[in-house]
């Protein structure tokens, strides 16, 4: 199986995106195995399925429709007790969208 490998500039910009920060080892680790995922997903696209039934899963089960019961809740004085940054009656989290933080 040959495929190209992903430039270190693609690798960085998709760990951006997915907030991730790597260093240069970890942009050449990355980079070769996402380009062998690449290469396995085009040898994928080369199976002929005609006449190969989708399936929705490989187990042959359903999904449970359990009726949507709300179970046992924290009260708000012990989630502000162990929550690390609060703004009662709220919990604060990091920024995530735009440039914000992230992993």
């Amino acid at each position: 199986m040959s495929h190209e490998s992903l430039s270190p500039d693609y690798v960085r910009r998709i760990a951006k995106l997915s907030r991730l920060s790597l260093t240069d080892e970890q942009v050449a680790q990355y980079g070769a195995r996402m380009s062998a995922v690449l290469g396995y997903m085009n040898r994928l696209r080369e199976l002929n399925l005609e006449g190969v039934e989708p399936m929705a899963n490989v187990g042959g089960t359903t999904n449970r429709f359990d009726e949507d019961v709300p179970g046992p809740t924290l009260s708000n004085d012990a989630l502000m007790k162990i929550a690390p940054d609060t703004m009662p009656p709220f919990v604060k989290v990091p920024k995530v969208l735009g440039e914000g933080g992230g992993a």
